[in-house]
């Protein structure tokens, strides 16, 4: 059995963070990740981040992920484990995992998760074809293996996944056939669509995807426009001849340890589904487990780092690490997520915040 003080599940922007926060008030910290490597979605991300120095503002998420975790190896405090699925938390408190082909066994005093989120999919005929992909598996194709998922795309999505990954496709030279949105304008950053539309790819809201086309691959997509009620109207009917349609229409949280573990969840459409009901500080209704990043809600990459802090500040605080130091440290994360979710690009957050968390959701 192995003992830790915090367990930190997920080697994300929002795990890292955790284990660098709670490590440096003076806990003892295992970070597991199921991969072979950190960073999570960092490390597909070749783009530029917006928010501020705190968020690593003007870095591409690559060397950030590369800045993270090169943060834990000045911890002596913390424990590393890749390639280390987590299979269970348990009610008596015990969590298990795969490590080196071994069933191990481990006991925590606290649990910070921060498994991240999983590409959401929309159902339409032939949807299981080959080229069909979700946007992080091409950032994956392309970004980590060098490999273009195909010659011509469509993509199904306007939100800051879909223009990026668009805008990193045509870098790629691979063409974009299109970019098409359901709502009626787009939700990504107009930065991000201004460099699209200046490559001469349309944007095209109130469409969406009717069906793909082709028996052993994907050979093309047609595509449909909607009125006001998200119906489809007759007669709107486009043929678009390509062999790749990247779906980049959200994320929902990988809660899966959560429901095990029987922590509260509340279905919060703005948060991207099913989240845990938790505490200002980030501690679920399973007193002891902490959630950050995108399995508390889905967000941008730098709220969840700011989260992992939090959620790694307030769990090392609760074992009675760090005194006022640990109080002024959690009043400024706190103080910094206000601070990313203000404005009209936070609505949608602060929305799901407060039907989660009431009227602490506004200073949240």
């Amino acid at each position: 059995m192995t003992q830790t003080e915090i367990l930190v599940i997920g080697g994300g922007p929002a795990g890292l963070r955790a284990a660098a926060a709670a490590a440096e008030l003076g806990a003892q910290v295992l970070l597991i990740e199921e991969m072979d490597w950190l960073g999570g979605q960092l490390v597909k991300q070749t783009h530029k981040f917006f928010g501020s120095k705190e968020q690593y503002a003007s870095r591409r998420g690559i060397d950030i992920a590369r800045v993270l975790a090169e943060e834990l190896d000045n911890h002596d405090r913390v424990t590393v484990w890749t390639g280390a699925p987590v299979l269970g938390i348990y009610e008596d408190g015990v969590v298990t995992a795969q490590k080196d082909n071994r069933h191990v066994k481990i006991r925590p005093r606290r649990i910070i998760v921060a498994t991240g989120a999983a590409e959401k999919v929309l159902p339409f005929p032939n949807n299981d074809l080959p080229g069909i992909y979700g946007a992080g598996a091409v950032q994956t194709l392309m970004n980590l293996h060098g490999v273009l998922p195909g010659r011509r795309v469509l993509m199904v999505g306007a939100g800051n996944i879909g223009l990026i990954v668009s805008y990193q496709l045509l870098q790629a030279g691979v063409e974009v056939a299109a970019v098409i949105e359901g709502a009626p304008r787009i939700g990504g950053y107009l930065v991000h669509a201004s460099k699209i539309r200046r490559a001469g790819v349309p944007i095209l809201t109130r469409y969406t995807i009717k069906e793909a086309l082709g028996r052993d691959m994907v050979t093309g997509a047609v595509i449909q426009q909607l009125d006001d009620h998200w119906q489809p109207v007759p007669g709107t009917e486009q043929t678009l001849e390509v062999d790749v349609i990247c779906l980049a229409v959200g994320l929902t949280p990988l809660a899966d340890l959560l429901w095990q573990a029987g922590c509260e969840m509340r279905f919060i459409p703005e948060l991207g589904g099913h989240v845990p009901c938790r505490n200002h500080l980030l501690e679920t209704t399973r007193p002891g487990i902490y959630v950050a990043g995108d399995v508390s809600g889905v967000e941008e990459a730098s709220a969840a780092m700011v989260e992992g802090r939090l959620a790694g500040l307030a769990a090392a605080r609760s074992l009675g690490y760090g005194g006022p130091e640990a109080e002024s440290c959690i009043e400024n994360a706190l103080e910094q997520l206000h601070g990313l979710r203000s404005g009209p690009a936070g609505d949608k957050i602060r929305s799901g915040l407060k039907k989660l968390l009431g009227e602490e959701g506004a200073v949240c």
